[in-house]
Parts: C-alpha cells; structure tokens; sequence
C-alpha cells in the first residue's frame, strides 16, 4: 500500500485500517467524481462497515476499496448521501463567519465578496478581518478564530505536511484567488543591475518561508547560477511592510505581491524589474483556504462560502470590472492604498518606475480553479529546498490539498469553462514541468539542498 506521508506520532485513522499523516484519503480510495465529500462519505462507509482496523485492511488488500464499497452500495444510499453532501443545497449550518485577509490585490475576491454583496447573496453574514502577516493567519485559523481564510497557496500544503507547524492540521485550497499578481521590485540605485547574475549579496524580501515567491525567487536566482542561501539574503517580510523596508535601504528589492510593487514605484522607492507572469505565466498566489473538517462538519455552509467565493472570482477577472472593483476594495476597511495604485494594477495600465506606461492587461487575473500540477510543483521546490525532507506521494497530496474537484463544481453551477483534468503541463523559468513526471524534473537541478 502506498503511503502518502512519513509516518508521524499525530497521524490518524484511516478508512483502510493505516495511519496516514493530516488525516489524508488513502490513496486507494476510489474516485467518484464528488471530491472531498465523496471521500468522506466513503471513508465513514468502510469504517462503519468494517469497524476494526485489522479486518478492513485485509478486505481491502484482498478486494480493494473499489469492490467493498461498490457491494456497500447495494445495502447503503451511498450515491444519494455523497450527491446530497456535495450539493450542498440545505440551508448554512453556520451563517455568522469570520474570514481573515492580507491586504493585498492577490485577495481581491475574498474582500470584494463583502461589500459588493456576493457572500449576502448565498445566505451568508461574513466579517472580512485585515490581518497584519500570514504567520498570524495561519495561527487564528489553526485556533478557529477564523472559519476560512486568505492564504498563499502553498500554506495549506504546509500545514497539511506538518511543515512549520508542531503537528499536521488538515486545511485545503478550496479555491484559488489569483493568477500571477507579482512582480520583482527592486530599489532605484539597481536601476544598472537587472541580471541576476548581479544580484550576488542582495538581500530580499519574500512574504512568507511558504510562497510561490519565495520559490520562485529561488529558482530564478539558481537559473543564473547563484545559490540563494549562501549568494543572497532572502528575508520574509509582511507585504504591508516591503515598501517601508526598501524605503529604509533595508532591503535591495523584494519578489512580492501587489499592490506594493506599484505602491514603491507610486512611492518613488523602487522600480518594477519583471512581473511574475514573465517566469511562470498562469502561477497561482494565493487561495481560499478552509479547515478539511468544514467540508463534512458544515458542508452546506462550505458549498455556499465556495460558490460566493468563486463568483466574485469570476466577477472580478472580467475586465469590464476592475475599476469597479478597484473602487470597492482600495477604502481603509480594505487595502488602504490610494484608488490610482489599485486601478494600475488592476487594469494593468501602469507605470513601471522607469519612465515607462507598461500595458498589460494579465498583469493579474482571477482564476478559481485548484490545479493538481501547481500544488506538484510547490511540492517539488519544498523537496528540492528541504522544507520538506521526506518522501510522499505527489499526486495524492495534490488531490487531497487542492480541491480540484470542489472547485469544478462549483464553477460549473455558475456556467464557467472546467477544464477535463486538474494536470496540465506548465512552462516555468522556460523549462517544461510534467505534474506526472515529478522526479524527472527535480533532477534537473543543478543547485539544491538534498
């Protein structure tokens, strides 16, 4: 039997009579099509069936899951009771909710959600809560002071993995909130030093140990063949801090989020020296994170957070929208940054801080979907930096982090395009990165640290 994670002192139960790490499906557990309600229906089905561990992990090595719960089938409504869990069409469990944020573009849906009314709209009464920096994020959700929250993508990984944190805690990217959105800042006295090659001694600011920038920060400065924990210094920093920091000569430049790359041009700090979309076009930011145990503990209120979440995704990557948007979301309650900084970067008409009008209109874009080859990927650069330091199985922790299947639901309600398979080959730094083919790709590099 394949094991998804190293074993652990706080692994739990599995359906399959195992222990697996976070409380994760084991991965021969049928798919059927309903995502994570469907896992949890199935799960209960096989423990309750076969109540001790020995005996189910025998019919289950004897049979498969597929086989057991295909004859549960004929004695449960297992097809009704994962389609009722799925649709989540009841009325909210819980309406009163509290979602935590950064302030920051990356989080537009989530914020927008509030005052242009899409959480109202599916029952739902949230109280949107600026948040000073994602270490506290990720403890109030921890701590269930928050229901859901606003998350760099790969937290939940982390957190799932027991990375960062004293044990596993089960949470998943329900949804992602952005695409792209970042840029590479760097101080004014750089103007002359745009190879990286030239960045030996700099020191940057990324905002957290467990970003898509922090990563791909790393892999453009080892492209170039500089080690980034020996030939530079990479600091994180809270996104509302990164101007104030390159202000004070702190820091040379930092790989962060918006609207602080235009804020420090705005600001007359700093220059705009590559938008993230020029390393990986398509790359995920940051997602709608929720607690696993949401998703079976008060699925009809899951099901219409989602739904709510993925329209004003949908709402706000429509062109035609941005300044409306921007208008809602730049106010003090929200990002606190002037209207004019917030339009740039959401209309992608912008000044880059070298004299220049930049226009490009995917600087930032909207895209809900949760793919299983991005969550590969952040886990080949945890691998490959020794975040994580042991082996697991890629694509079942992709499936069970990234809610692919939720989120193609959802979208598919609100008549939105689903693609066929959350695996899709990305190009990034122009190197090809096969999800299926992992290892192959982790051998390309030439600077690691395992």
């Amino acid at each position: 039997m394949a094991r998804l994670f190293g074993r652990d002192s706080t692994a739990t139960a599995c359906a399959c009579g195992q222990t697996h790490g976070a409380g994760f499906r084991c991965a021969e557990a049928p798919a059927d099509g309903t995502g994570a309600f469907g896992q949890a229906v199935n799960e209960a089905a096989l423990r309750a069936a076969f109540p001790n561990p020995a005996t189910r992990r025998t019919l289950l090595n004897a049979f498969g899951a597929g086989t057991l719960l295909a004859a549960l089938e004929g004695v449960l409504p297992l097809g009704d009771a994962r389609e009722a869990l799925a649709q989540g069409s009841g009325a909210p469990e819980k309406r009163d909710l509290k979602i935590g944020f950064i302030p920051i573009t990356c989080a537009t849906p989530i914020i927008m959600a509030d005052p242009m009314g899409f959480y109202r709209r599916h029952g739902l009464n949230v109280e949107v809560i600026r948040t000073a920096g994602w270490a506290v994020i990720r403890d109030r959700s921890i701590a269930r002071e928050y229901d859901a929250a606003h998350m760099l993508a790969p937290m939940p990984v982390a957190m799932s993995l027991g990375i960062g944190v004293a044990q596993p805690i089960p949470f998943a990217v329900a949804a992602i909130e952005n695409i792209n959105g970042q840029a590479i800042t760097l101080a004014n006295k750089h103007r002359e030093r745009r190879n990286p090659r030239d960045w030996r001694g700099f020191r940057f600011a990324v905002p957290f140990d467990f970003s898509i920038h922090n990563y791909l920060l790393r892999a453009l400065v080892a492209e170039h063949g500089l080690d980034p924990d020996r030939d530079i210094q990479i600091r994180a920093v809270p996104p509302p801090e990164m101007v104030a920091n390159l202000r004070a000569d702190n820091i040379d430049g930092f790989l962060g989020p918006d609207p602080f790359n235009q804020r420090a041009v705005f600001d007359g700090v700093g220059f705009i020296h590559v938008l993230t979309r020029e390393l990986w076009d398509g790359h995920p930011c940051c997602a709608f994170a929720v607690p696993r145990s949401m998703v079976t503990d008060t699925p009809n209120t899951y099901a219409a957070l989602l739904r709510a979440i993925v329209e004003a995704t949908a709402y706000s990557d429509n062109p035609a929208n941005r300044r409306e948007v921007a208008n809602a979301i730049h106010g003090p309650n929200y990002l606190n940054q002037p209207l004019t900084v917030v339009e740039q970067v959401l209309t992608g008409t912008f000044a880059n801080g070298l004299g220049q009008v930049v226009r490009q209109p995917n600087r930032i874009g909207f895209d809900p979907f949760p793919w299983h080859s991005m969550a590969i990927w952040i886990l080949t650069q945890m691998r490959r930096w020794n975040q994580l330091q042991r082996d697991v199985d890629w694509a079942a922790v992709a499936e069970q982090t990234f809610l692919a299947l939720d989120a193609g639901r959802a979208m598919r309600d609100l008549g939105l395009a689903v693609p066929e398979s959350p695996l899709r080959t990305e190009t990034i730094l122009g190197r090809s990165f096969d999800p299926r083919q992992p290892e192959a790709y982790m051998a390309g590099f030439a600077i690691r640290r395992n």
